[in-house]
C-alpha cells in the first residue's frame, strides 16, 4: 500500500476551550493525502477549510489530534525543523499575494532562497527560469504595484516553487482575480500537479473549480461531510478507510446566547463562523447591506477586498483604491465615485462598531445619534430617550431584532415608536449588521 504524504488524525482546533465562548473551528478531522494528489478542500465561508489548510501548513496549532507530514508530527517539530519545513517542505500561495511592495519581482521570487543560503547568481537564475516559465520574465524588474492581479499571482506561484517543495498549498488563490486570470491560474496549478508531480492542496468556496481536482473534500461546520473523486490516486485500502471515517461524523456545538440572537437574524450563519472565522460572512453581509446594481464579478472582488479590510490586512484608503482599479490590474472594476461612496459608508458603520464596544449606556446614546442622523428620524426629546432605551436593550441582548422591529413599527398608542414599517426594518437591519461586526470571541 502506498504511503500517504500527509496524515490528519482526530484533529480539532478549539478557541477558548472550556470557556463560555468556546468555538470549535475544526472537530475530529481525520483524512490522508497521498503523493501527487490534487485535493481541493471545498465548502462555504467559515466552514473551517482554511483553518484545516493552515494547520497542515504548520501555521495553526492543533488543540487536539495531530498532523503528520512526511512522517513528522508538525506540532512536535523543534523551531529549526519547523523553519526548514516552511522553507522547503511546503510552498504556500495566498489569495492576497503578500508580495513585498519595496522589492522588485525577481527579488520577491528569490526571497526564500536567501534564507537557504543560496548565492545571488544562482538564486537569480532560478527565479528567472520560473518567471520565464510563467510568462512574466519581462516583469522581473518591475514592482508589485505595476502588475495586474493575474501577474501578481504568477509571481506568488514562482515564489512558492523557488525552493522546490513537494507540497503546494493554496488558500482561495483566485479570489482576487477576474474570470480569465482565474482560469489561467488554475491551469498552471493543474500543470504543476500533472507535469511537476507536486502534491496540491487548494481551498476554495467556488464549485466551478472542483473539476480540476483529483479529489474534493467537502466541509461544513468544521467537519468533513463527504468526498467527491474525479480521479482516484489512493490505494483501495485508503479509500475504504476514508469512507468509514466520514460516515462517523460528530455533532453540532453549543454557542452563547448573544450569538444565538444573531443567528435568528442571519439565517445563513452557523456556529463555526465566529470571531476571525466570521470575517468572510461579515464581509458578505456588510457588502450586501450597502450595495446594489453590481455585477457578480464586481461584487465578488469587492467582497474579497472587504475581507482584507476586516482582517486589517489593508486600510480604508487601500480598500477604496482597489475598488476603483480595473479587473486586469487586480481591482474590482468600479469607478471613483462609487468606490468613495462605499468606503465612506463602510467607515461610518465601522466607526459605530467601535463606539458600541464600551459602556452600554454611552454606546446606546452614540448608536441612537448615528441612526437618527443617517435615517433622518424626527423624534421628540421623550422619543429620543425611549429610542436610546430600546437600543440599550438590544445591545445587552435583552431583546432580539424581531422584538425591536415590532416596537419601532407599532403606533405610539400601543407603546411603539410609530415608524413606517420599511423604516423600522431598515433601522433594525442596520443595528444587526453593526451587532454582527461587533461580535468577537
Amino acid at each position: 500500500m502506498a504511503e500517504s504524504i500527509i496524515q490528519v488524525k482526530d484533529l480539532s482546533v478549539i478557541y477558548n476551550e472550556g470557556q463560555s465562548n468556546e468555538v470549535r473551528a475544526l472537530e475530529n478531522i481525520t483524512t490522508e493525502i497521498f503523493p501527487q494528489e490534487y485535493v481541493i478542500i471545498h465548502g462555504p465561508s467559515g466552514c473551517g477549510k482554511s483553518t484545516l489548510l493552515y494547520t497542515i501548513a504548520g501555521l495553526q496549532i492543533p488543540t487536539h489530534g495531530e498532523v503528520v507530514v512526511n512522517g513528522k508530527d508538525i506540532a512536535q517539530m523543534k523551531n529549526g525543523e519547523l523553519v526548514e519545513f516552511h522553507r522547503s517542505g511546503e510552498g504556500i500561495i495566498f489569495q492576497a499575494f503578500y508580495l513585498i511592495s519595496s522589492l522588485n519581482i525577481i527579488d520577491n521570487v528569490c526571497l526564500p532562497q536567501i534564507f537557504q543560503g543560496e548565492n545571488l547568481k544562482k538564486r537569480k537564475e532560478k527565479g528567472m527560469l520560473l518567471l520565464q516559465r510563467f510568462g512574466i520574465a519581462e516583469q522581473a524588474y518591475k514592482f508589485p504595484s505595476q502588475l495586474s492581479g493575474g501577474q501578481k499571482q504568477r509571481v506568488a506561484i514562482a515564489r512558492a516553487l523557488v525552493n522546490n517543495p513537494q507540497i503546494i498549498l493554496a488558500d482561495e488563490p483566485v479570489g482576487n482575480l477576474g474570470s480569465k486570470s482565474a482560469q489561467n491560474f488554475l491551469g498552471l496549478i493543474k500543470e504543476l500537479n500533472e507535469i511537476d508531480k507536486k502534491t496540491i492542496i487548494m481551498v476554495t468556496h467556488n464549485g466551478e473549480h472542483l473539476y480540476y481536482a483529483d479529489r474534493v473534500i467537502n466541509m461544513r461546520d468544521g467537519r468533513i461531510v463527504n468526498e467527491e473523486v474525479n480521479k482516484e490516486k489512493r490505494p483501495v485500502e485508503a479509500v475504504k478507510l476514508a469512507r468509514e471515517i466520514i460516515e462517523e461524523s460528530g455533532n453540532w456545538i453549543n454557542v452563547t446566547d448573544d450569538f444565538k440572537m444573531l443567528m435568528k437574524m442571519f439565517k445563513g450563519l452557523n456556529p463555526q463562523q465566529v470571531g476571525a472565522l466570521l470575517i468572510p460572512f461579515k464581509a458578505k453581509q456588510l457588502l450586501f447591506h450597502v450595495l446594489s446594481e453590481l455585477s457578480e464579478e464586481q461584487a465578488s472582488s469587492a467582497e474579497n477586498f472587504l475581507k482584507e479590510l476586516l482582517f486589517k490586512n489593508i486600510d480604508l484608503a487601500t480598500f477604496e483604491k482597489n475598488l476603483d482599479l480595473p479587473f486586469e490590474e487586480g481591482g474590482a472594476n468600479w469607478n471613483k465615485r462609487r468606490s468613495k461612496s462605499l468606503a465612506l459608508r463602510i467607515k461610518s458603520i465601522l466607526d459605530q462598531v467601535q463606539q458600541i464596544g464600551g459602556n452600554p449606556d454611552e454606546a446606546a446614546v452614540s448608536l441612537a445619534e448615528y441612526l437618527i442622523k443617517y435615517f433622518g428620524l424626527n423624534f421628540s426629546e421623550k422619543g429620543k430617550l425611549i429610542f436610546v432605551s430600546l437600543l440599550e436593550l438590544r445591545l445587552e441582548n435583552k431583546t432580539d431584532y424581531n422584538g425591536l422591529r415590532k416596537i419601532l413599527d407599532a403606533p405610539p398608542e400601543a407603546g411603539g415608536m410609530g415608524l413606517y414599517k420599511n423604516t423600522a426594518e431598515r433601522i433594525v437591519r442596520e443595528i444587526e449588521v453593526i451587532m454582527l461586526l461587533k461580535y468577537s470571541v
